[in-house]
């Protein structure tokens, strides 16, 4: 596995860690924001391990639709999640109000673990010899 694909995948892991912690002192709009970026982090993985690297989001966005959901390798659900908690954080972010409740924000945390899983999973048995 390629250094930076370890080293965003370690990050998305943090960023989770950082969300159940957000969300377990009150913060569930912050939380929110953690748990998009845990799999943002895991498809800037997947997608940096076989070589592609983007300068905006919306265009490691699309490439992991095309490369990863679009064709079967993962689930496409993954590329739903991604762009669903994307929409959230900017909704968390840029709203005075709360808009993302407990609830929403615990299931945007299940989510990103299961993302950030998935996503090792595949590293690991595209590694494997066979």
């Amino acid at each position: 596995m390629k250094e930076e694909t370890s080293k965003l995948l370690d990050k998305a892991a943090r960023a989770v860690r950082a969300a159940e912690t957000l969300l377990a002192h009150g913060d569930a709009d912050f939380a929110a924001g953690r748990a998009y970026y845990a799999m943002f982090y895991a498809a800037e993985a997947l997608l940096a391990e076989t070589g592609r690297r983007f300068r905006k989001r919306s265009g490691a966005h699309a490439a992991f639709g095309e490369h990863f959901a679009k064709c079967g390798i993962l689930d496409p659900k993954f590329h739903r999640w991604l762009l669903d908690a994307f929409d959230k954080r900017l909704m968390a972010d840029y709203t005075a109000e709360s808009v993302i409740t407990p609830a929403d924000a615990a299931v945007l945390i299940a989510q990103a673990r299961e993302f950030l899983d998935a996503a090792r999973q595949y590293l690991a048995a595209e590694r494997e010899p066979g």
